[in-house]
């Protein structure tokens, strides 16, 4: 089994002499990332601005693929298609294009004329800015009682010290994937977006709880060792379950976006990228935060000894 080890089991990455530039590192892409969405904004999609949902059945059965491209060509937002109940059957959803009604209607109308006559249209249905404001409520909601209740297993698992570490890692991963939305306009902020935050924050927690669970160990086994050394044994011992388990689900997303089409790359990108951050704030966040914290074992406070482990 040991031609399949990526990584050496006696490795010795010095993490905590790099600490500085891991911290830098992530400070500025946090910071950009804060000043992207405070300057430039989301470019939400149909779930949150709202628009029109049409329920299309025709005589013959829909190429959505055929539809989609055509639709595309119409320059009037993403529109999002999809199956339902038969073949026949196309659920059709359409962003709001303009400030007033005339506009918006503009928009429905080339969606029909490009459609064709020859169609049933089962239903037309506008959807408000006010559901689209409900749901960016809701959403945000949803995103900050994860974090708390992520937040209060740690603390009751651990201590209030790798609570508090681990909860600004995880920020620190949302924050940088809703810069991703925020710089890049190509990618709506819509309901796939808070999965992708979702999926983000429980693969990040996932690895640094695991890198948590080995520090406790460690603590307890190795009295003799300073915080620092203690830190740095933990991650490289979880270094290659990190790897091995970041690796195999970047590749799965990797073949999705390359072969899977626009609309399964939207879905996936965001998710790819907010992986590769989560794998790297548990390892370089996560862990050497914990020494600004003051652990401590049986009441007693554990010597840093940072002289040791510097290069």
């Amino acid at each position: 089994m040991e031609i399949y080890k990526l990584i050496p089991h006696d490795t010795k990455i010095n993490f905590i002499a790099h600490r500085r530039y891991t911290y830098a590192f992530s400070i500025v892409v946090t910071l950009v990332s804060i000043l992207a969405f405070l300057f430039q904004g989301l470019n939400f999609g149909i779930d949150f601005r709202g628009g029109f949902v049409l329920e299309v059945r025709s005589s013959q059965e829909v190429n959505i693929g055929e539809l989609r491209e055509k639709l595309t060509k119409l320059d009037i937002g993403e529109v999002y298609l999809q199956e339902f109940g038969s073949k026949n059957d196309v659920l059709i959803r359409i962003p709001s294009s303009g400030e007033n009604q005339l506009e918006r209607n503009v928009s429905l109308e080339k969606v029909k004329s490009c459609i064709g006559q020859e169609v049933e249209y089962r239903k037309v249905e506008r959807i408000g800015p006010k559901v689209g404001s409900e749901l960016v409520h809701n959403a945000a909601l949803a995103v900050i009682i994860s974090l708390l209740a992520i937040l209060t297993y740690i603390w009751i698992r651990f201590e209030w010290q790798f609570a508090l570490c681990g909860i600004v890692a995880l920020a620190h991963d949302c924050i940088v994937l809703m810069g991703l939305y925020s710089i890049c306009h190509y990618f709506e902020f819509n309901v796939n977006a808070i999965v992708a935050l979702l999926m983000t924050a429980c693969y990040s927690i996932h690895d640094t709880v695991v890198i948590y669970d080995r520090i406790r160990e460690n603590m307890r086994a190795y009295r003799d060792l300073s915080v620092a050394e203690i830190l740095n044994k933990a991650m490289n011992e979880t270094l290659s379950r990190t790897v091995l388990t970041s690796l195999t689900t970047v590749l799965s997303l990797l073949a999705l976006c390359f072969f899977g089409g626009k609309v399964i790359f939207d879905f996936c990108f965001p998710i790819l990228f907010g992986l590769v951050f989560g794998t790297f704030s548990s390892i370089c966040l996560s862990a050497p935060l914990l020494l600004f914290t003051g652990i401590r074992l049986d009441g007693k406070d554990l010597e840093i000894g940072l002289e040791k482990i510097e290069v």
